[in-house]
């Protein structure tokens, strides 16, 4: 059983998120549990793959409210692409009767996995589904869906019903859900022409269809990675397709950010030739970019209207100090830091691109740039979720203590907050209201 410490956030010095929710937030901070996926949450728990001492792979669900650890089963992976990183479960179901779905280990037949539904609360099995590839279960409304037999020609996406895990309806192909709301669920095929599509989430009847290409040019592939949004009570999906080298002398394929009215599929803006920065914010909550020359050299970096695609704010490349640096924001999104290990760095405002005078200022970037593979049995190629640390930008140090990271990071459901961080343990905080995205997705 975890050890499970809860808290009020304002006891522990920590305003997590800069919200006027911070100081009556709740907390929780739990151990035991090497948490290596993105967590999930809904239906009163949190649920996240962690990876056991011995290899091997399990799903373990956590209390929402208290950070107690519920219940945990054997996890696996058949045929997920080490790119996309360690599966998570999904979470689906109406609120009262959620279900935690997760692929778990073969049971009889050898050459098929397990796709397992248990209830959210008691970890008791609903039921299952045998798979022989897939790159893992999704929520998509209230139903659970995943591509299935990925490695075969007769890959299909299917959504399934989440009381039974019978197949409402089935598309031939690989796809990923990207977002999901009553009227639509927004899939990205990953073809060798890849395409945005909405279909109805109970008959898969098609809405509209999307080929990137027509944003960001031909060849566009999804090889080198992709990333969708769509910020709460806005009409727009931001996408983002990041360049990809077959050959050491090929060339780049298409690559930058776009915007499609998420109502009708309507193409709205294109910038193309623009990567996204790490860390940042889903685009479509705050998109930050770095543009490149024709030749591929790195030019300045921009903060982009995700609405619109217009530039608010650009500095220049020559405003970046001698590399090795890591990019940082503060909760706010207010500055553009540069985190010089142990010395210190320069930082901007966003608003107008003035440089911050006066040290003391803070930013979030990644703990670390290079951490090792993880050592799961029979995979390779694996990393866990990059965690974020703060930095006192004007000493390239640490700060101890700083609290929990910040919203653009964590996204939120429900009002809670759920992250892994840099040893693996899962935590959690309730300090604001409603869901949005977050670096990762929802």
């Amino acid at each position: 059983m975890a050890a499970v410490i809860f808290m009020a956030a304002g006891a522990a010095g920590c305003s997590p998120s800069g919200d006027d929710h911070a100081g009556n937030a709740r907390a929780w901070a739990g151990s035991g549990t090497n948490a290596v996926s993105r967590p999930v949450a809904g239906a009163g728990v949190a649920a996240v793959t962690g990876l056991r001492p011995d290899g091997t792979l399990e799903t373990v669900a956590f209390d929402l409210a208290t950070g107690a650890r519920l219940w945990s089963h054997p996890a696996t992976m058949v045929g997920r692409p080490a790119g996309m990183g360690v599966q998570p479960p999904a979470i689906a179901g109406p609120p009262g009767s959620g279900l935690v779905v997760a692929v778990e280990p073969p049971r009889t037949d050898r050459r098929l996995a397990t796709l397992t539904a248990r209830d959210a609360r008691t970890g008791t099995e609903r039921w299952t589904r045998p798979v022989s590839s897939t790159l893992g279960p999704a929520r998509c409304g209230t139903d659970v869906c995943l591509s299935e037999a990925t490695s075969m020609k007769e890959s299909r996406f299917v959504a399934l019903d989440p009381a039974t895990g019978r197949a409402r309806w089935a598309t031939p192909g690989i796809a990923e859900v990207e977002h999901a709301d009553p009227a639509r669920i927004v899939l990205f095929r990953m073809t060798r022409r890849p395409s945005l599509e909405a279909r109805h989430p109970r008959t898969g009847k098609a809405l509209w269809k999307f080929p990137v290409d027509r944003a960001l040019g031909r060849g566009v592939s999804f090889a080198g990675g992709w990333t969708f949004g769509v910020a709460p009570a806005d009409d727009v999906l931001v996408g983002h397709m990041a360049p990809y080298k077959p050959r050491k002398r090929g060339r780049l394929s298409p690559y930058g950010f776009f915007g499609l009215r998420l109502s009708d599929g309507k193409p709205l803006w294109t910038r193309e030739r623009m990567v996204r920065v790490y860390p940042s914010a889903n685009p479509a909550v705050a998109l930050f970019a770095r543009s490149f020359t024709g030749r591929g050299g790195a030019g300045g970096f921009e903060r982009i209207d995700p609405l619109t695609g217009r530039t608010m704010t650009t500095l220049p490349a020559d405003r970046a100090p001698k590399p090795p640096w890591k990019l940082s924001f503060p909760p706010d999104l207010s500055t553009l830091g540069f985190v010089v290990q142990d010395r210190p760095g320069p930082a901007y405002r966003l608003r107008d691109g003035a440089k911050v005078t006066g040290g003391g200022t803070r930013g979030w970037t990644f703990c670390d740039l290079n951490p090792p593979p993880l050592k799961i049995t029979g995979q390779r190629g694996f990393y866990p979720v990059a965690s974020l640390c703060a930095y006192d930008i004007s000493t390239g140090r640490r700060v101890t203590s700083p609290g929990a990271p910040p919203a653009w990071y964590t996204g939120s459901s429900g009002g809670w907050r759920v992250w892994r961080d840099e040893r693996g343990a899962l935590h959690g905080i309730h300090d604001t209201e409603g869901s949005a995205p977050g670096m990762y997705g929802m």
